[in-house]
């Protein structure tokens, strides 16, 4: 069912031109293309992965392995065609641009005739969006990201308790030195894919991303992310504190919390203790720049917390004040008592004050990698499903049309086209591939009703039903997850 099929009576022995992709690979008989998606199988270009079609199993039911005609399987469908869907995985593409797409795929769902197009697009304008759950300093803003000393992308715009990068893109696909854009293709495939990349960031740390997987940070793991920044965590905890502690500085690169100057303290009538952090002050309790950011205390380059305190007011504070450091994630704390020279000396930390610092851990989340796949589904993409692409994008826009990836639901950015983000986690294993110009291949699927698809000029004759899809020879059926909606159904609340 590929699209991209050799002529008819093409002699075995004779070399074939894959048009899959703008390299046109020249592939001798029992061999694959450059990019190992397509081979010459007895004189005829052959999509070597199976179509993944997915289906909505009895509770338990796993992943069947690759099934064929050949291996006994007679065609009967498992479950009903409702509950079957055809997703982009190992469909094929539509290069040259005025091919229709692979597979255009007629079902019936709720009473109401339904169709979804499904292929596999070749994405140069595609990039991937990582979110890191660390507060540990990865490196300044728009610094590279290294790959076998290779740019790939850079730093961006830290969020709550992540660090956040950018990758891939255009320009350094296409628009540096070829090994530039072969090592980020291979790269950004490998993320998609669930596989993990050692990266080292200019200026900053090595880290190694694995989606769905906890980061490792110059060689060690991650296990959490922040409960909040310095300033949330007094107020989280802050009547817990009361009656235990005179004084808690909770080290925070971004916003350090000091308790009886926060307004949390203030409220619980707490009395002021004299310890100055260094800083820039913000709002009272709050401080700003304690320190340079870095893998050490709260996401700070330091290793003796002791170090951000910049006085002690005799006039305030007093022998046997108690104070405790901790840091946003628990990980790191302190307890310390003022001596008559009202310096801070490490004591045994008590029972009510460590049980507070393990709830502090406790609200931490586990540490994650978030790999999220952005592109843009362009003109060519959208001409294998209507002659008129525009009609296309504006049927997704008025949510006439679905938009899934591998059957994984998609967050489409309002504006003009079709871009999309995709988390990898949520699609079919290796759902993703490449071409050698350089580009990455992902699946990307469109559902409509029939008559929605007819009206916006779709490729009517090539409409097929879906029991002759699955009478397919190359096939992997797959279980439905659960936790991704029903790409055939209409969103709640939907009604055209």
């Amino acid at each position: 069912m590929s699209q991209a099929i050799a002529t008819t009576g093409t002699p075995k022995d004779e070399i074939v031109r894959c048009d899959a992709c703008p390299v046109l690979c020249r592939i001798r008989p029992g061999k694959a293309g450059a990019c190992d998606r397509y081979a010459n199988v007895d004189g005829v270009l052959t999509r070597v992965d199976p179509l993944v079609v997915t289906e909505r199993a009895a509770q338990g039911a796993g992943v069947v392995p690759f099934l064929s005609g050949a291996e006994g399987w007679d065609g009967n469908v498992a479950a009903p065609p409702p509950a079957t869907f055809v997703t982009g995985v190992g469909a094929g593409t539509t290069y040259p641009d005025y091919k229709p797409a692979p597979f255009i795929v007629s079902s019936v769902h709720d009473g109401v005739d339904m169709v979804t197009v499904v292929t596999e697009g070749i994405f140069s304008y595609c990039g991937v969006k990582v979110k890191i759950d660390t507060d540990r300093h990865l490196g300044p803003e728009q610094a590279a990201v290294r790959v076998n000393g290779e740019a790939i992308g850079h730093v961006t715009t830290a969020e709550y308790g992540s660090q956040m990068l950018s990758l891939g893109g255009v320009h350094h696909l296409t628009g540096g030195s070829k090994k530039e854009g072969t090592v980020t293709c291979d790269a950004m495939l490998t993320l998609c894919n669930k596989g993990a990349v050692t990266m080292q960031i200019d200026g900053g740390a090595e880290v190694v991303v694995q989606a769905g997987k906890a980061p490792i940070v110059n060689g060690t793991p991650e296990e959490r992310m922040r409960v909040g920044c310095g300033s949330a965590t007094i107020g989280i905890f802050a009547k817990q504190w009361l009656g235990h502690a005179d004084e808690v500085i909770v080290v925070d690169d971004h916003i350090t919390g000091v308790l009886t100057e926060h307004q949390a303290g203030r409220f619980l009538d707490m009395p002021l203790s004299g310890i100055r952090v260094r800083g820039r002050k913000s709002t009272p309790g709050r401080y700003f720049q304690v320190a340079e950011p870095g893998l050490g205390w709260g996401g700070t380059n330091i290793s003796d917390p002791l170090e951000i305190i910049e006085s002690i007011d005799p006039k305030t504070a007093w022998p046997g004040l108690r104070l405790l450091m901790v840091s946003t994630t628990g990980e790191h704390s302190g307890w310390y008592v003022l001596d008559d020279q009202l310096k801070p000396q490490p004591a045994e930390m008590p029972a009510p004050i460590r049980l507070v610092v393990d709830r502090i851990a406790e609200n931490c989340e586990p540490s994650l990698c978030t790999v999220m796949f952005m592109a843009g589904a362009g003109g060519s993409l959208r001409a294998g499903v209507t002659e008129n692409p525009v009609r296309l994008t504006l049927s997704v826009k008025d949510r006439l049309t679905r938009v899934t990836s591998g059957g994984a639901p998609v967050y489409v950015w309002p504006g003009g086209g079709i871009t999309y983000m995709v988390d990898v986690t949520r699609m079919p294993d290796n759902s993703f591939g490449y071409v050698p110009t350089p580009a990455l291949v992902a699946p990307i699927e469109f559902t409509m009703s029939r008559e929605d698809y007819a009206l916006l000029g779709g490729h009517m004759d090539y409409v097929i039903q879906l029991e002759e899809v699955l009478r397919g020879e190359r096939l992997s059926r797959q279980s439905w997850r659960d936790d991704n909606p029903w790409p055939i159904a209409r969103p709640a609340g939907e009604t055209s």
